[in-house]
C-alpha cells in the first residue's frame, strides 16, 4: 500500500509550510463548528481543507512553490519573533538580553558580570546595565 501511495505522489507537490498552516486552520474551524452553531463555519473549514488537499495533489509544482514562498515571506516577521522568544527562554539561565536604547537591537550578554558597559554591535552606542 505504501508503494502505491508513493507511486501516486510522483510528480505531485506534497506538503509544505503553507499546507500545514491550511490544515491547522481547517482543523480549528471544524473544531469551532462543532461547539458553536454559527452558520457556514463548518463549510469554510471544509473548503480550506479541500484547498489544502488540492495543493498537496497538484502537479503544478512551480505555482505551489510560489504560493509557499509568498506565505513564508508574509510570515517571516512572526516566525522571527517567536524564534527570538524561544532563544531568550532557552538561554535565560546563562545570558541576559538587553535592547539598545538607540537602534533597539537585541544584545545578549553573559549573566553574573555585575555592572558592565555594553557597546551595541549595530550602532556602536554605549550604555551601562547590571547583569
Amino acid at each position: 500500500m505504501r508503494e502505491k501511495l508513493q507511486r501516486f505522489m510522483i510528480g505531485r507537490y506534497g506538503v509544505d509550510s503553507f499546507n500545514r498552516f491550511l490544515l491547522g486552520v481547517s482543523f480549528v474551524l471544524i473544531l469551532i463548528a462543532t461547539f458553536i452553531r454559527y452558520p457556514y463555519i463548518d463549510l469554510l473549514g471544509l473548503a480550506v481543507l479541500g484547498y489544502a488537499y488540492f495543493r498537496m495533489l497538484s502537479r503544478n509544482i512551480q505555482k505551489r512553490y510560489g504560493e509557499n514562498a509568498a506565505f513564508m515571506k508574509m510570515t517571516a516577521g512572526i516566525r522571527r519573533f517567536f524564534h527570538n522568544k524561544k532563544t531568550h527562554v532557552t538561554q535565560y539561565k546563562t545570558h541576559k538580553f538587553f535592547r539598545c536604547p538607540t537602534c533597539h537591537q537585541d544584545i545578549r550578554v553573559p549573566r553574573g558580570k555585575g555592572q558592565i558597559r555594553i557597546t551595541c554591535p549595530k550602532c556602536r552606542a554605549e550604555f551601562e546595565r547590571r547583569t
